[in-house]
């Protein structure tokens, strides 16, 4: 059989099959723009305005409809009031995660907010028992706000009411905050440590909710043969992950089960607890 022959007759085949699989599966859904083989939605979203894109499905399909990204269908919920009642009149039925393949790749299935099923439900059940006991919702926490909040003003100050873009030093209170429940250390925001950890955060959360990414997941094949910024993720994640290692190897060196310091000493309570 004629090379040219072969190919036309297996892209054909898989666009019957998609278009199949698409079709079977949408009167199950919520409606939704009619969605191309293979490729799905893609077209009809503006990847330089994604957000508007999906106010302007709403006006047509309502608050709650489907796109396709790729064959994969996702259910999009819009406005406020729809994801209210998902997320909390129906907080058990909505506590599953999707699949994010490029994350899936690299986290294996652990952590607080990719991970799914059982293994979600045990960390963040440890991880609320933990943080009221770090004083979540008490003064202890709130005198770390407060605490930040005065180092966000020191720091406005110094501008001396000269125009600036204070995005950046927002964003360093709130991860400095986080970080003092963590690993019970808050940085100065001209810190070189501190500022390499912001541009990490950053990078990935700029690069996982790009279009690029939504195709990655959409068709995983992907994700280990084109080029891409989902590698730029991978070393981003690998510097994170053996900067926390680090602090972790110094907390077990000097924990105190009587005395937990911090989120990192509690979990290595509980890792000693599980183990026994």
């Amino acid at each position: 059989m004629d090379l040219v022959v072969f190919l036309v007759l297996t892209l054909s085949c898989l666009f019957l099959l998609s278009l199949w699989r698409q079709s079977s599966g949408r009167g199950k859904l919520p409606p939704g723009p009619t969605p191309l083989p293979i490729i799905g939605n893609f077209l009809q979203i503006d990847v330089k305005n994604i957000s508007q894109s999906f106010t302007n499905f709403s006006k047509a399909y309502g608050p709650v409809f489907t796109l396709y990204l790729g064959s994969k269908p996702t259910v999009i919920l819009h406005g406020y009031e729809a994801v209210k009642e998902a997320m909390i009149d129906h907080g058990e039925e909505f506590a599953g995660r999707g699949s994010f393949p490029v994350v899936e790749k690299i986290i294996k299935g652990f952590g607080v907010v990719f991970s799914n099923g059982n293994r979600w439900k045990e960390m963040r059940r440890f991880t609320l028992t933990t943080l009221r006991n770090l004083g979540m919702g008490k003064r202890n926490i709130e005198d770390r706000v407060q605490e930040e909040a005065q180092c966000l003003v020191e720091e406005l100050r110094k501008t001396k009411g000269s125009p600036c873009d204070p995005t950046f030093i927002l964003s360093c209170a709130p991860c400095n905050v986080i970080c003092s429940i963590i690993f019970q250390n808050r940085f100065d925001y001209k810190d070189k440590e501190f500022l390499i950890l912001m541009d990490k955060v950053n990078e990935n959360v700029k690069i996982l909710s790009s279009p690029w990414l939504q195709v990655c997941n959409s068709f995983p094949s992907l994700i280990d043969y084109c080029p891409g910024s989902h590698h730029k993720i991978v070393k981003n994640f690998n510097y994170l992950n053996s900067y926390f290692l680090e602090k972790i190897n110094e907390h077990k060196e000097s924990l105190d089960v009587t005395n937990p310091r911090d989120f990192i000493d509690y979990y290595l309570i509980k890792q000693k607890q599980v183990k026994c």
